[in-house]
């Protein structure tokens, strides 16, 4: 099971189902994780059906990476990711607080392509906007390559 996960597709929204798949946890896993983890909210429409952004997949792949590869328990993989989110938002202070124009893309886009292990990033209204403007350009291109 040491096998690299498959790569997150460029799309802005994920089912349950896909994000079981993508993460290795079964779907009644990810509706226990929510109510464990507060930083998971997928957006629930129709049905009360649930759709994950990109941000959160990410997320999920840490956690299960936390409980089930560094044997975490539940409460020790919550404090991680807050610890995670505080070492971040020190950062951000010492870098000078929040990027502008062209660094706060780079940053982005930054997050973005790191492999599985990637750190959480916090949502925030730019970093998501900017994650799936990204996601639809890369969507784009990848249409064009296959019309050539």
């Amino acid at each position: 099971m040491d096998q690299a996960p498959a790569p997150i597709p460029a799309k802005r929204y994920f089912t349950i189902g896909e994000v079981g798949e993508l993460c290795g946890v079964k779907p009644h896993v990810l509706r226990y994780w929510e109510q464990e983890f507060t930083q998971l909210r997928p957006m629930k429409r129709r049905g009360n059906r649930r759709y994950y952004q990109h941000h959160e997949v990410i997320m999920i792949r840490r956690i299960r990476e936390l409980l089930y590869d560094q044997g975490f328990t539940i409460s020790g993989a919550r404090n991680k990711i807050q610890e995670l989110r505080g070492h971040e938002d020190d950062q951000k202070q010492e870098d000078g607080g929040v990027l502008e124009g062209a660094e706060a893309s780079v940053q982005a886009t930054e997050v973005v392509t790191q492999g599985p292990t990637e750190p959480f990033l916090p949502p925030t209204s730019s970093n998501t906007i900017q994650m799936g403007l990204r996601q639809e350009l890369l969507a784009i291109r990848a249409l064009l390559d296959e019309d050539v």
